[in-house]
């Protein structure tokens, strides 16, 4: 399986093609193609046979060409990467980088296929497809391409848990540049499944990976913040920055408060189970955990002695029931 990392530490799996569904594709569009050719063949013959010879035999090898290796040439840059063979078996051609082929890919793999493929009656193609690790033959080598499936099962990605609140917008400053994806992609499926480890496995995982990220970003963490905490707020800003960049400020800062700004439905609360409070400590976790409620604010208020003043403050504020936001 090849991987692609994307911003959000997510890899995308590319599952490349064995040598028997690739055969079977090559098998089904060859049946069409030899068809097709054999279709032409007699309807050239008949029509041209007045022609000399010399004639007949440039008509047939200018039909050779553009129905067997322009034909296929053509199916894949039209349908980027999908013949009929590889419709019916669920594959596709992409590139080394996941992206969709052009016509110089198609050229190169037709043209090579030509040889390997017609020419050798596919021994070339299936020795190639054997010995290589993401079965590649040999158009594929020089064209930079790889058939995948396109027909796998969905997997389900881990939550990442939010890092705690006074945590969140704390590393705003670090520099992320240098942070390999396999590092990132490492951190993360630690994060979905910390809670499944051994404790101390998870933290001496947790500090191993906490240190390689201090050792990338030149930042360690900070006093007193346990490493899967440090880990957590690290891998949120990424991701704050990769929405940031793609949908703008006003999403990036939407999205981290959904992601660990508050408490809500579906999202792990800090309590004494918490995964990121650090070893041996009680209580609340340090860190400006309370804020001064500001006059506009407080909404539901104790009973007041004086009567009055209730009157005065339904008088200022219609009762309809709505709490404005803090």
């Amino acid at each position: 399986m090849s991987e692609l990392v994307t911003g959000e530490a997510v890899a995308l799996e590319l599952r490349p093609a064995r040598l028997p569904s690739r055969g079977l594709a090559v098998l089904i569009d060859l049946v069409v193609a030899v068809t097709l050719y054999v279709v032409v063949t007699i309807v050239l013959v008949a029509s041209t046979a007045s022609l000399d010879e010399a004639a007949q035999i440039a008509l047939s090898i200018a039909a050779f060409l553009l129905v067997l290796v322009g034909g296929p040439i053509a199916v894949e840059t039209l349908s980027h990467g999908r013949s009929l063979g590889k419709l019916a078996c669920g594959l596709r051609v992409v590139r080394d980088d996941g992206g969709p082929i052009r016509f110089r890919h198609a050229l190169v793999r037709g043209a090579i296929g030509t040889v390997e493929i017609l020419m050798t009656f596919g021994v070339v193609a299936c020795i190639a497809s054997l010995v290589s690790a993401r079965g590649r033959r040999l158009g594929d080598v020089f064209a930079g391409t790889l058939v995948v499936r396109e027909r796998v099962p969905i997997s389900r990605v881990g939550f990442v848990p939010p890092p705690p609140p006074w945590l969140s917008g704390r590393f705003s400053a670090l520099d992320l540049s240098a942070v390999p994806d396999g590092l990132w992609l490492a951190i993360r499926q630690y994060l979905t499944r910390m809670q499944q480890l051994d404790p101390q496995v998870g933290r001496a995982m947790a500090e191993r990976f906490a240190s390689d990220l201090a050792a990338h970003t030149g930042a360690p963490a900070p006093q007193g913040v346990p490493p899967a905490a440090y880990l957590a707020a690290v891998v949120q800003e990424r991701q704050a920055r990769e929405v940031r960049r793609n949908y703008g400020a006003g999403a990036a800062t939407g999205a981290v408060a959904g992601a660990g700004g508050g408490t809500g439905q579906g999202t792990p609360s800090i309590g004494a189970g918490d995964p990121f409070r650090a070893p041996g400590a009680h209580g609340p976790t340090p860190g400006p955990i309370s804020v001064a409620p500001r006059p506009s604010d407080d909404v539901t208020e104790a009973p007041s002695a004086a009567p009055h003043e209730d009157a005065v403050r339904s008088d200022r504020r219609p009762g309809t029931g709505f709490a404005p936001p803090a």
